[in-house]
């Protein structure tokens, strides 16, 4: 088939928890992490719990750490925190907890950003690693960074379906020695 969903295959729901990081934005005002919750249930995905965090080195990674330690929570995605600003801190709060880093997030999502923001996506540190069975994913906090991380990249490695390979397909094999 190449490569794309193989609609005859079954799709199989992944349990995500959402975290946007800000020092500003409420449940009312967190436009960001509404549409990605959105976003998620709409393919099909099950939200284990979705927060709002301030930029906050220890507590951020402590909450990542929790999900990380739940069995229940397959993916984490934060929204937010990863700019060059003093208060940007998700990538150096969560980045130790990974066990590895996927590259290859970051190298695809600026691609695709490039695509909607041109160079303005170097200003983002978006990144991805996994940590015990839980996949990590760190996107910027705009709307349009969010949309573009969930409907380009990460929705279609989170499909069962998705061929050639997908990164749900790996999970019963990530805790392998």
């Amino acid at each position: 088939m190449g490569h794309g969903i193989n609609e005859s295959l079954t799709f199989v729901p992944v349990s995500i928890a959402v975290l946007t990081v800000s020092d500003t934005r409420t449940m009312e005002t967190d436009t960001s992490g509404a549409n990605l919750q959105h976003m998620i249930e709409e393919a099909g995905h099950h939200i284990a719990e979705r927060k709002i965090m301030r930029d906050d080195k220890a507590q951020l990674a402590a909450q990542v750490q929790s999900w990380i330690d739940n069995s229940d929570v397959d993916v984490v995605i934060t929204t937010g925190g990863t700019g060059l600003t003093g208060r940007d801190v998700t990538p150096e709060a969560l980045r130790p907890l990974f066990e590895k880093e996927i590259d290859g997030f970051s190298i695809v999502f600026h691609m695709k950003s490039y695509e909607s923001v041109g160079l303005s996506t170097l200003q983002s540190r978006a990144c991805a690693g996994l940590a015990k069975n839980t996949f990590i994913f760190c996107l910027p906090g705009s709307n349009g960074a969010v949309k573009d991380g969930w409907e380009k990249v990460i929705k279609l490695q989170l499909d069962s379906r998705h061929k050639p390979c997908n990164l749900v397909e790996l999970m019963p094999r990530l805790s392998e020695t």
